[in-house]
């Protein structure tokens, strides 16, 4: 058995239990290594967190496919476990566009991924039900011979159309079409997430780290979730651990922020030990 399918089956098997699983998201390979020490079981990538280390906002028109197939390899390379990717919206609307685009995942060592329905085009955001079913149909008949999960998201909830009934219908057809996970992103509380789980035969992710109220592993589980994904929430906690720091040492002149700084030494042992090959 290949490392990549062992790492797919061990994906696959986490979806499976009785309980939800925490699927963290790195946004770097620095990030992978410190979420890997920790003891997570696998870990997702996040286009709003890769965006923001680059300068970047996370919207459609800022990301291309191959930077982001660069970053999941990048992380694939610093940790162990398996890996899923946020491909966005497949990077185009054809459904032939998002087969190809979880084939190319799948050969950077990705044993996961998922394809919206958002569009990017703020007066039409959502893709229709019929061509957003195509194109997870299309991507999921390219995972068929892949060691490829497959998740399929319903944005409503990010882009103000707060439609529980259409998200659900949404996600029941991306199931028939033949995905292994489904998403709605944003909903808005513990019953849409119960009503959500109740309503489709496919494990269910739910991503916290929004704005609203938050809810626990253990209430979610009850739920029927089955993982929980953090999205962006992680960097911008750590963006927003550097601010306060330099708002601290420019406002006060202080360094107090160092306490709480990972020491070092710490740092040291979780990074790679490989010396540069151009060294003499």
């Amino acid at each position: 058995m290949s490392d990549q399918q062992a790492k797919y089956n061990r994906l696959k098997a986490l979806h499976e239990g009785d309980q939800a699983f925490v699927i963290p998201n790195p946004w770097d390979a620095g990030s992978a290594r410190l979420l890997t020490s920790l003891g997570f079981e696998a870990l997702a990538t996040t286009s709003a967190g890769y965006a923001f280390s680059k300068g970047k906002r996370d919207s459609f028109a800022g990301l291309s496919r191959s930077e982001i197939l660069e970053n999941a390899a990048e992380i694939i390379g610093a940790t162990h476990l398996p890996v899923s990717a946020d491909l966005e919206d497949g990077f185009g609307a054809a459904p032939e566009t998002c087969a190809e685009t979880v084939r190319m995942a799948c050969g950077v060592g990705l044993v996961g991924g998922s394809i919206e329905d958002a569009t990017g085009d703020p007066d039409a955001p959502i893709y229709d039900l019929a061509h957003a079913v195509e194109r997870v149909r299309a991507a999921a008949e390219a995972t068929r011979e892949l060691p490829f999960l497959l998740t399929a998201r319903a944005e409503n909830y990010l882009w103000g159309r707060a439609d529980l009934d259409d998200t659900i219908r949404r996600l029941q057809a991306f199931s028939e079409a033949g995905a292994d996970v489904l998403y709605a992103p944003g909903l808005p509380d513990i019953d849409a997430i119960r009503a959500v789980c109740r309503a489709v035969d496919k494990p269910v992710n739910v991503v916290m780290g929004l704005k609203g109220r938050s809810y626990s592993v253990a209430e979610l589980s009850e739920a029927g979730v089955r993982r929980i994904s953090v999205g962006g929430s992680f960097a911008r906690a750590a963006l927003g651990a550097l601010m306060r720091a330099a708002q601290e040492v420019k406002s006060a002149g202080t360094f107090t922020y160092a306490v709480d700084a990972i020491p070092g030494t710490v740092i040291t042992q979780l990074m790679s030990q490989d010396k540069s090959a151009d060294r003499t």
